[in-house]
């Protein structure tokens, strides 16, 4: 029998910092709340619950990664992260989208909706026979979520069960276009 996966799972697309251990069949989750400083405070926040588990970098099988949609530098602080730790310990990092971290475990067919700025939501069913349609970004209201520390354990187990899959590098899902345009005047001309 092949030992259960140790998988590393963190968030920061929102206005937290989510993590969760997969430990076999435990997880331990800790989330958050902060509105900024994720970037100071993930990889503390990390290295804190290896170790009160006795862990290291090292014992890891996997990292799961939130990929969004979510905030754009939440998602890029936790892709990068995701990147740097994969690359250095040599361990596959699996991105791991909120839409299918909402509809771990649910019955289908499902609407898995994330709240978008503006009092908008983001939405994708997810139907029988394993079919999805594409997110789409809708004017209503969010429907009740799960809580974050739920999410973060989805993603633990999901990204846990695509350790054995072909994995390619986690990239971010941006439903809508950045707010941000680029400038409008000549950039400068350096002299010589």
């Amino acid at each position: 029998m092949q030992p259960k996966p140790i998988v590393l799972a963190f968030d920061t697309s929102a206005a937290h910092c989510a993590a969760a251990l997969l430990l076999g069949d435990r997880i331990v989750t800790r989330v958050d709340e902060m509105a900024k400083g994720q970037a100071e405070h993930l990889m503390p926040m990390l290295e804190e619950m290896l170790a009160t588990e006795g862990l290291t970098w090292r014992d890891l099988d996997g990292i799961g990664v939130g990929v969004g949609p979510g905030n754009f530098t939440g998602i890029r602080i936790s892709l990068s992260a995701a990147r740097g730790l994969a690359l250095g310990l040599g361990k596959p990092a699996i991105g791991v989208n909120g839409f299918d971290a909402r509809a771990h475990g649910e019955t289908l067919p499902y609407i898995a909706t994330i709240p978008a700025p503006r009092d908008q939501s983001y939405t994708q069913e997810f139907r029988a026979g394993g079919t999805t349609s594409d997110p789409i970004q809708i004017t209503a209201p969010a429907l009740a979520q799960k809580e974050a520390a739920v999410l973060i354990g989805a993603v633990a187990q999901i990204a846990a069960s695509r350790l054995s899959d072909d994995i390619s590098r986690p990239a971010p899902l941006y439903i809508r276009s950045a707010d941000a345009a680029p400038p409008r005047d000549p950039a400068p001309v350096l002299l010589p």
